[in-house]
């Protein structure tokens, strides 16, 4: 009993010393995370190579983790009573958990190891699972789209269905990467989601998950030069497989483009300023950001050889986040005209911090802004030319032949090109 106390108290202590240091990295972490500006991410990668200046006044609230007394007593409690098995790692991820849910903010959340890999796997194009781009809307669980020939989409999930459960386990717009963690699994194993969908009500599909590589740009001449580009996602690589693919088909006559954003819900920050800069005279702002302290960066547009060449965009409630920084840009300099309904409204940037543990605190950080100083977060970006898509049409099989957007975006197009 004697060696079992001792190891108790030793194990109390390391936690201690443990979750006090994480809780200083959580104090400090805005500051540090105005600090060090790097233009990485709509999710916004950072990295910490000193720090100084404005932390002084964090350093000061570490006086304050004497209100965290009474965590460390819960654990306390839970070891001395509770009758089952213990894992301090668990209790640990599950403390700083509440912490950032705590902030209702479904976009800073603390991810453990498992779910970091995912996320950041996820950004470089690689995921097992069904094939879903997830989002918030309303306080729910939105699917923005289903990956084209991915299991949701053959299992019939549709864009703009909600997600209710997950394996039978309720969901909620607060657990969003919680959600997305569950979904998300080996291949070959399966996933129960419980959707609701309007005109049909609730009901529920059950998948085998898959390994899912996202090729994020997909182009092709339609008609006399008329160049159709749709970007599926803002991912590490998108950037470039947008310039290769916009450089393929100039050498095959691409006088004008439609650039199709329905569904994309968005990425990194500066493979999207890349993406619009081929059409914005260099040096121009794309998109600018202001943290709670009132700093400002401005990213700036690195000129491309698309400038003038005539364009239309195409924009659903399922553009969000990056692909609405493409898109406001464009619209603010009139380098386009947007053709559709009015996107997402996702107006803020996060921050991943990745701890020496392999786990990962991504935090809203700022608001940002289109060139005309405009920030969308709620409210979204209305296009030049409204455009509805039937609700009748969306659960049938796509056909670009009875799409009304697109058949609008290529008479303007067309216009354009005359």
């Amino acid at each position: 009993m004697e060696d079992n106390h001792n190891n108790e108290r030793r194990s109390s202590k390391t936690f201690k010393i443990t979750a006090i240091a994480l809780l200083i990295v959580l104090f400090i972490g805005s500051n540090v995370l105005s600090l060090f500006l790097g233009n990485k991410m709509a999710f916004r990668g950072i990295s910490l190579p000193g720090v100084g200046g404005s932390l002084a006044k964090d350093f000061q609230n570490i006086n304050d983790i004497d209100k965290y007394k009474k965590l460390f007593a819960i654990r306390d409690e839970l070891y001395k009573k509770y009758d089952g098995q213990i894992d301090d790692n668990k209790l640990l991820d599950g403390a700083i958990k509440g912490m950032t849910a705590a902030l209702e903010d479904p976009y800073t959340v603390y991810m453990t190891k498992k779910e970091a890999s995912d996320f950041m796997g996820s950004m470089q194009g690689n995921i097992s699972g069904v094939g879903i781009e997830l989002d918030i809307k309303d306080d729910k669980l939105v699917i923005v789209a289903p990956i084209e020939g991915s299991p949701a989409e053959k299992a019939g999930v549709m864009k703009g269905d909600i997600i209710l459960k997950v394996d039978d386990k309720d969901v909620t717009a607060k657990e969003y990467d919680k959600a997305k963690a569950m979904i998300r699994g080996e291949k070959g194993t399966k996933v129960k989601l419980t959707l609701s969908r309007e005109g049909k009500g609730t009901f529920d599909l059950t998948i085998t998950r898959d390994t899912i590589s996202v090729k994020s740009v997909k182009g092709e001449i339609i008609e006399n030069g008329i160049a159709l580009v749709s970007i599926s996602s803002f991912d590490e690589h998108t950037d470039q497989e947008f310039i290769d693919t916009l450089n393929s088909l100039k050498s095959k006559g691409m006088k004008g483009i439609i650039l199709d954003l329905r569904g994309n819900p968005g990425g990194y920050l500066n493979t999207a300023v890349n993406v619009v800069s081929q059409f914005i005279d260099k040096s121009k702002v794309i998109v600018s950001t202001k943290d709670k302290y009132n700093n400002e960066e401005k990213s700036v547009s690195k000129g491309g050889n698309f400038i003038n060449t005539p364009l239309v965009v195409l924009t659903d409630e399922g553009t969000a986040s990056a692909a609405e920084i493409v898109s406001g840009a464009l619209k603010d300099y009139k380098a386009a005209t947007l053709v559709g309904t009015k996107t997402f409204g996702k107006g803020v940037v996060q921050s991943p911090i990745e701890l020496n543990d392999g786990t990962l605190l991504k935090v809203t950080i700022s608001k940002w802004y289109t060139p005309n100083g405009n920030n969308i977060h709620k409210t979204g970006i209305m296009p030049d030319i409204q455009v509805e898509y039937p609700s009748e049409l969306q659960t049938s099989p796509y056909n670009r032949s009875k799409d009304p957007q697109f058949e609008k975006a290529l008479d303007v197009i067309r216009e354009k090109l005359k």
